[in-house]
């Protein structure tokens, strides 16, 4: 499967942010994508850096505008498209979610966020509902998607459930980078370890996994921190893990992975841990903590 990702550093231009956007899927689609991901929130700036009521009116309906734009754009170049919108669903309920859009620009499903930070600099739980639909994958036309969102990629459980569903491969929408107090050292640190925990939830589910990152600097309006260097990095995994590719941390990037998800079939058949799960003895991973 030819799989088209998006690496985008955005601007308080909207409107520019989703013509450069529109663009480069044009670019892919006309290169033989079946496939196209976007980063997490791609119309806009990250906008969760502050607390502020006014952001609320960034918020869309689903169906709405982006999946009007882009749907049209999916049924013209016939082509998958994940989107990530900040979902207004009713008065005083927003979402973090991510919609799929049909070859025919129509909307397979969507997926709501589940796990949402609170950090410095992420500020999620003031804007996000957690998401109510569970782990459950998105059937189209190239294949039955495991989409999940940015902070969900930290958790092998909704990994492992999205698999157990019977998801093709892992699609992981990501805004996420370094806050400007970390040092060097650090910030290495969590970009490796990023990078190791995705491809862990590919080797222990045999499936591919694709994390789609922004890149750019975006500053903290309040000033409170020195904003947010995203630290890019997108990247594409096998079943077992290993790199097909990945970008770099300051660069723009719209190209093409291919992805051969018949593999997950073999591996599978090697590294049997789904034949072998112990599922009699997990009751109590349901639990906060297991006290003495």
């Amino acid at each position: 499967m030819k799989t088209g990702i998006i690496q985008q550093a955005n601007s308080g231009n909207r409107e520019d942010n989703i013509s450069r956007l529109e663009s480069k899927i044009r670019i892919l689609a006309a290169q033989g994508a079946e496939l196209i991901l976007l980063q997490e929130l791609h119309n806009g700036l990250y906008f969760c850096q502050t607390e502020d009521t006014t952001l609320f009116d960034q918020a869309e309906p689903i169906p709405g505008p982006s999946t009007n734009r882009f749907g049209r754009v999916a049924a013209e170049l016939k082509v998958v498209i994940v989107l990530s919108l900040f979902e207004k669903r009713a008065p005083g309920l927003y979402h973090n979610t991510a919609v799929v859009m049909e070859s025919d620009g129509t909307i397979a499903g969507v997926y709501r966020k589940m796990h949402i930070p609170d950090d410095p600099a992420y500020y999620e739980k003031f804007y996000f509902t957690p998401g109510d639909q569970g782990f459950q994958p998105i059937d189209t036309s190239v294949g039955r998607l495991g989409v999940l969102v940015c902070w969900d990629q930290w958790y092998p459980e909704a990994a492992r459930l999205m698999a157990l569903a019977g998801a093709e491969l892992l699609i992981y929408p990501t805004a996420i980078g370094w806050e400007s107090s970390d040092n060097a050292e650090e910030q290495q640190r969590q970009r490796d370890a990023w990078i190791t925990i995705q491809r862990g939830h590919a080797v222990a589910n045999g499936l591919p996994v694709i994390a789609v990152n922004r890149t750019g600097y975006e500053a903290d309006p309040s000033e409170e921190t020195g904003g947010i260097r995203f630290w890019g990095s997108s990247f594409v995994c096998g079943p077992q893990g290993e790199l097909l590719w990945q970008a770099g941390s300051d660069e723009e990037t719209a190209l093409i992975v291919e992805i051969d998800k018949q593999r997950t079939e073999e591996v599978r058949r090697w590294w049997p841990f789904f034949r072998d799960r112990r599922i009699d003895a997990y009751g109590e991973l349901t639990r906060r903590w297991i006290d003495a």
